[in-house]
C-alpha cells in the first residue's frame, strides 16, 4: 500500500530508494510510477473528482469561502446526502429554514421582544396548530381569534381583585370581585354583577343579596328596569343614571 494506518505515503515498491550508480531497470521504474498512481488514485482531488471512501477527520475544522445561502438539500456552501450531527452549538447567521420537522429536547429561547396582534406578527409563527402538553404562561394579553374551548372537568380561573382595581371597562369583560364576592361583567358602561347578585339558600336558590352601597357610577341598561333592596346609599360622586323609560325600585 502506497499509505499506511497514519496516512503517510510510502514507496515500498522493490528496487527503492535508488543507490548511486545503479542502473535504473525499467521493471523497477514502472513499479515506482505504479505506486504512485496507486497513492495518487486514493488522494482526494481538488477540483472535486474524487469521493472520499470513509469518514475523513478534520482536526482543525472545515472552512468555506463559498458565500452561497442555502434555500435547499442541494445548494449552499456545504451539501451532505445524509444527517449531520452536531457535539456543540451551532450558530446560523441569518435564517434557518427547515422542511421537515424538528424535535427540541431542550428549551427554546426566542429573544426577539415583538408582540403579537395577528397570527402572522411576533417572534414565534405558525401556519398549523400548536399542541402543549404542560401548562403555559402568557405574560401579557391572550388574543384568541376563534372560540375558546375548556375541555376539562375542572375550572376556568378568572381574574379577581377590589371594586378599587377594577379595570377599563372593555364591553364583555369578566372578572371576579373579592370585595362584593360577586362576579360582575363590563357591559359597556359600568361593571355590574353577572346574574343580578349573590344567591342563597342551598339548591332552592330562594334569596337573591344586593350591596347597601354603591360605589361606582352605573347606568342602568335602555329599555331595562332595576330593583334593589334597601337601604341603599350612593357614595360621593358616584351617579346612578336611569334612561328615559326605564326604573330603579327600591323595595
Amino acid at each position: 500500500m502506497s499509505y499506511n494506518g497514519s496516512g503517510t505515503f510510502q514507496i515500498n515498491t522493490s528496487g527503492q530508494p535508488v543507490v548511486a550508480g545503479t542502473v535504473i531497470s525499467s521493471t523497477a521504474f514502472n513499479a515506482l510510477t505504479a505506486d504512485l498512481a496507486t497513492g495518487l488514485s486514493t488522494a482526494i482531488t481538488k477540483d472535486g473528482q474524487t469521493t472520499a471512501t470513509a469518514r475523513i477527520p478534520f482536526a482543525q475544522g472545515i472552512s468555506s469561502t463559498l458565500t452561497t445561502d442555502s434555500s435547499s438539500v442541494s445548494t449552499g456552501s456545504i451539501l451532505t446526502a445524509g444527517g449531520v450531527g452536531i457535539a456543540k452549538a451551532a450558530y446560523v447567521g441569518t435564517t434557518l429554514n427547515v422542511g421537515g420537522a424538528s424535535t427540541f429536547t431542550g428549551a427554546i429561547a426566542v429573544d426577539s421582544v415583538t408582540d403579537s396582534s395577528s397570527t402572522t406578527t411576533g417572534s414565534i409563527q405558525t401556519d398549523g396548530g400548536l399542541g402543549v402538553a404542560k401548562a403555559v404562561y402568557v405574560g401579557t394579553t391572550l388574543n384568541v381569534a376563534g372560540n375558546a374551548s375548556f375541555t376539562s372537568t375542572g375550572a376556568v380561573l378568572l381574574s379577581k381583585g377590589t371594586t378599587a382595581q377594577q379595570p377599563a371597562g372593555v364591553a364583555g369583560s369578566l372578572r371576579f370581585n373579592t370585595d362584593t364576592s360577586t362576579f360582575e361583567g363590563y357591559n359597556g358602561t359600568a361593571w355590574t354583577a353577572v346574574g343580578g347578585g349573590a344567591t342563597g339558600g342551598g339548591a332552592d336558590q330562594i334569596f337573591v343579596q344586593n350591596q347597601q352601597t354603591v360605589t361606582t357610577n352605573y347606568t342602568i341598561t335602555t329599555n331595562y328596569n332595576a330593583m334593589s333592596t334597601g337601604p341603599i346609599s350612593i357614595n360621593s360622586g358616584i351617579t346612578v343614571t336611569i334612561p328615559s323609560g326605564s326604573n330603579w325600585v327600591v323595595l
